[in-house]
C-alpha cells in the first residue's frame, strides 16, 4: 500500500499507522544526532546511510 492509500483506509487503525511511522522515523533522525550515529533508511530500493552530520545539515535537532 502506498502512503495515501493507507492514509485513506477505512480503518482507522490502518490510517493512523502514517502518523506513528513518520513520527518514529522523525524520533530515529533526531536520536541518531544526539548520539552522533548513522541511520539507515531505504531509496529506490536501495539502503542508503546517512550519517548525523548530513542530518544537522538537513535540519535535524
Amino acid at each position: 500500500m502506498t502512503s495515501d492509500q493507507l492514509a485513506q483506509a477505512k480503518d482507522k487503525d490502518l490510517a493512523a499507522s502514517v502518523v506513528a511511522m513518520r513520527r518514529a522515523a522523525r524520533a530515529a533522525r533526531e536520536a541518531a544526532v544526539r548520539t552522533d550515529t548513522a541511520i539507515v533508511i531505504q531509496r529506490d530500493q536501495k539502503p542508503v546511510r546517512i550519517t548525523a552530520e548530513e542530518l544537522r545539515r538537513a535540519g535535524v535537532k
